[in-house]
């Protein structure tokens, strides 16, 4: 089913092939490429290209006329020039100033000159164009980096005073958390122990002189003894419940 042949290696490029001769191979870490700029809104976008399109077709194809022109070669004169003496020719090619303005001047300029100058005035345009429209955006951008920070440092007060209400409200209920309160049950079946136990000694010890209590003191300690040992198994079998993880909600 599988081949042991290795595949045939890729043909050499010639001469005649330049598409692997145009581009360098880079190596090592400068060959990453950069990263790519972040892509700007849809309808700047939009409308930079469109008048960009707009331009770049304008001044292509102004170009293109100034470059169908032939050549006037070296014998060529204005008209304005034509029926001047060599004197005069002389004067003026010995003014620069002079030369440069008939040059350059409507009235005498050649066409293909012309075109050129109204080639190099539509790109000039389409630069100034894009310039306002950088500056536009560089406006809107200053302007939404500047929220983005305003609500960034909103961001980092609100969640300071999270942090700070959390904390006071950790502290206000640490008495009711689950460790808070075992330990205070314990605590309160150790007292009430040691209540349970301070009423059996008084009750054994008695007055001190050796006289026997009434039946009303008799009765008053046994239903005070009985109510404190009511409580201390009350919270002793809260307390073994707990242990056993029979109390729902926290186990």
């Amino acid at each position: 089913m599988y081949s042991h042949t290795p595949p045939a290696p890729p043909p050499k490029p010639g001469n005649h092939d330049t598409s692997g001769m145009g581009t360098p191979v880079l190596t090592g870490p400068s060959s990453h490429t950069p990263r790519p700029p972040p892509p700007l809104p849809e309808a700047v976008t939009a409308g930079g290209m469109q008048s960009a399109d707009v331009g770049a077709a304008a001044s292509t194809g102004t170009l293109a006329q100034a470059q169908d022109m032939p050549d006037p070669g070296d014998q060529w004169l204005p008209k304005f020039l034509q029926d001047k003496s060599k004197q005069d020719l002389a004067e003026i090619l010995s003014d620069p100033a002079r030369l440069s303005a008939l040059t350059h001047s409507p009235q005498t300029i050649h066409p293909s000159l012309g075109s050129s100058h109204e080639a190099l005035q539509v790109a000039l345009s389409e630069n100034m164009e894009r310039a306002a429209q950088l500056l536009e955006l560089e406006a809107r951008l200053a302007h939404q980096r500047s929220a983005t920070q305003a609500q960034l440092l909103s961001t980092h007060a609100l969640e300071r005073q999270w942090r700070s209400k959390q904390a006071d409200m950790d502290h206000a209920l640490a008495p009711f958390a689950p460790a808070s309160l075992y330990q205070r049950l314990s605590q309160g079946v150790q007292e009430q122990e040691a209540v349970c136990y301070a009423l059996e000694e008084s009750f054994l010890e008695g007055e001190g002189d050796g006289a026997l209590a009434t039946e009303r003191e008799v009765g008053d300690w046994i239903r005070r003894y009985r109510e404190a040992k009511k409580l201390y198994y009350l919270r002793q079998e809260r307390k073994e419940r707990w242990d056993e993880g029979r109390v729902g909600g926290w186990r």
